[in-house]
């Protein structure tokens, strides 16, 4: 009853994901018929773009409760099922700068200088701490048939880096790099492919909703607020370089009034291996405040879920920790990028 929205991050809004899913979620989950739901679509960036539109009218005045974050079922709606122009359209594909994903990946990394022996190291490092994790207090079990969902299934305990090293890498032949060298002439190619199956974020299923709301929602709620969001931020750069949540974190930063020092938690969609190390160069982080129970590369990319599942993630770490303040960033194609902070309260 003290809800006055609902809204979900779906990056491939068709087919099963199509025709305002929020609403019917909030109809088959038998909530009140005057509690509305709508769909945010930025890519990537989908789930973390509907939780901060979400704070925005929190914020303004406009809603005092909103549920958002987001949903993709990417076993059921693959990506590019919804056959986007972007992708079919040769003229639009040129305008836009549109190739694979992992292609944006290669030429990033290969921009900084980031050799296939360490994004490899750091896949495993990723599976290593995502089998390690201690069990999420945000994570909620669901039953489908006789088969009960309790944990990401996507970890690898035990993985090396030999047998990371001995799989091929992907995007290397890709017809796209010469959409590339004509939008970047000065771009560097790296001789071979960086990144694998392994260094690439696993394609999941995945669900996240995070309750947003102000001081009278959780007054009539009885409950008492985790986090305040105290800086959120998108931005795009030329694409296909993926180089966008480095713009966004910093702006987000600076509208908290903090800097990356400052972080005690951070979360960076391991889109590819690539994105967190370029993160951690970029703003000086501390590694040992990276993903420190893994990410994609280990667990999966649900799309538009991922948004809502690294902020619990950064909320349970930061009371795990006691620590004060979270960064959470994510990149997406197009040369997109989101990044948003919080405040343990």
């Amino acid at each position: 009853e003290v809800v006055d929205d609902v809204l979900l991050g779906i990056s491939t809004a068709t087919g099963e994901q199509a025709g305002d899913l929020t609403r019917a979620a909030v109809q088959w989950a038998g909530w009140p018929d005057h509690i509305p739901g709508g769909v945010v679509s930025r890519l990537c960036c989908s789930g973390l773009d509907a939780i901060e539109s979400a704070a925005a009218r929190v914020a303004a005045g406009t809603a005092r409760a909103v549920v958002a974050g987001g949903v993709e079922s990417m076993s059921r709606v693959p990506m590019f099922s919804d056959s986007p122009p972007i992708a079919v359209d040769p003229e639009l594909g040129e305008r836009t700068g549109f190739v694979t994903i992992g292609v944006s990946a290669d030429l990033t990394a290969a921009r900084y200088g980031f050799t296939r022996e360490l994004l490899d190291a750091y896949a495993v490092a990723s599976h290593g701490r995502a089998a390690t994790a201690p069990p999420s207090p945000s994570l909620i079990s669901m039953k489908v048939g006789d088969t009960e969902l309790d944990s990401d299934e996507g970890p690898r305990p035990g993985v090396t880096l030999d047998d990371f090293a001995a799989l091929p890498a992907l995007f290397g032949e890709d017809a796209g790099w010469e959409r590339v060298a004509r939008r970047l002439p000065d771009s560097p190619r790296p001789a071979a492919g960086l990144h694998t199956i392994a260094t690439a974020p696993q394609l999941a299923d995945g669900a996240s909703a995070i309750l947003i709301g102000d001081a009278e929602a959780g007054a009539a709620l009885s409950m008492r607020p985790r986090a305040q969001i105290v800086g959120t931020a998108q931005s795009a750069v030329r694409s296909p370089l993926l180089t966008a949540p480095v713009v966004a974190s910093n702006r987000a930063l600076a509208r908290a009034g903090i800097t990356a020092q400052d972080l005690d938690v951070v979360e960076i969609n391991e889109s590819f291996a690539v994105t967190p190390l370029m993160m951690i160069e970029e703003l000086h982080l501390d590694p040992a405040r990276v993903n420190v129970h893994g990410g994609a590369l280990a667990v999966g990319h649900p799309l538009g879920a991922t948004g809502g599942i690294l902020v619990a993630h950064a909320l349970d770490q930061l009371e795990r920790t006691g620590g004060e303040h979270a960064l959470v960033t994510i990149p997406a194609a197009l040369g997109l990028g989101a990044a948003l902070v919080l405040r343990r309260l």
